[in-house]
């Protein structure tokens, strides 16, 4: 494991796979190295031409956090990953992960290329829009020490699981480590913003994003994805949307990679 040290002190940890043009790997809600292997099989196969970093967002797996949280500071996050790169970067973003990396690029970050796979925007009634007070409910849920029912307004709000499918999900390996890191659920909810809304994406939000962008989404997946991916594309004017063949909401490291790889040699 190695560590960059972040704007505001927090150290962030990382993995880093081959070398060559350096390629950063966002991960969405909840996830982190110690769950989601999928990045570290991506960074290995692209290990022959890539220095692909895989890191632990902060306030998940080894990584730190400070007090308080502000989508500045997982921008400083990423920055601090990519002069440790000492090149500019193409960054791809899972999930909510992907609006971290288009606010990265509008910031202005030393971003070459986006590579976003499903945001999960919703900008008609396909789906229902999150609650509007969704972020303050995960805070009030963390601050009462109720972690479990910020994870379970997650899975019900956010990602559409039915609630009587949660007791299960309790009972299950994975949902210990989603409680544990609950109090980051609400940064991706702040990162997330109005995009949730039902209503159309913000003009301005992203409009200084000058970086090519490749939107990714399964063709097998959720409509209300298919349907956000779109909607993502045909926003950004350097954006180029492509269905992914036979997947969902994730996709394998040998589907990924290749894509990855191609969108990256592109001239």
């Amino acid at each position: 494991m190695s560590t960059v040290t972040s704007a505001d002190g927090t150290t962030i940890a990382f993995e880093a796979y081959g070398e060559g043009r350096p390629l950063i790997l966002i991960d969405g809600a909840t996830a982190h190295r110690a769950v989601n292997p999928l990045n570290a099989e991506v960074g290995k196969l692209l290990s022959d031409g890539f220095r692909t970093y895989v890191y632990d967002r902060r306030g998940r797996g080894e990584s730190g956090d400070t007090a308080p949280y502000a989508i500045q500071r997982e921008i400083e996050d990423i920055a601090a990953l990519i002069e440790d790169a000492g090149q500019p970067a193409i960054v791809f973003g899972w999930s909510s992960g992907s609006l971290l990396a288009l606010d990265a690029a509008a910031a202005g970050l030393p971003i070459a290329r986006l590579a976003l796979f499903e945001p999960p925007v919703v900008v008609d009634d396909v789906r229902p829009p999150l609650p509007t007070d969704y972020v303050e409910q995960l805070d009030a849920f963390v601050a009462e020490g109720r972690r479990d029912k910020a994870a379970e307004l997650f899975m019900t709000a956010a990602a559409m699981m039915p609630a009587e499918a949660i007791p299960g999900m309790k009972q299950s390996p994975y949902w210990a480590p989603v409680e544990e890191i609950a109090h980051t659920i609400s940064y991706d909810g702040r990162i997330m913003g109005t995009t949730m809304s039902g209503n159309p994406l913000p003009a301005d939000r992203w409009a200084d994003v000058k970086a090519p962008v490749l939107v990714l989404y399964g063709d097998k997946t959720w409509p209300a994805l298919s349907a956000g991916a779109q909607a993502v594309a045909a926003h950004l004017p350097t954006a180029t949307l492509k269905a992914i063949p036979g997947e969902n909401h994730g996709t394998e490291p040998a589907t990924l990679a290749p894509v990855l790889r191609e969108f990256a040699d592109l001239t």
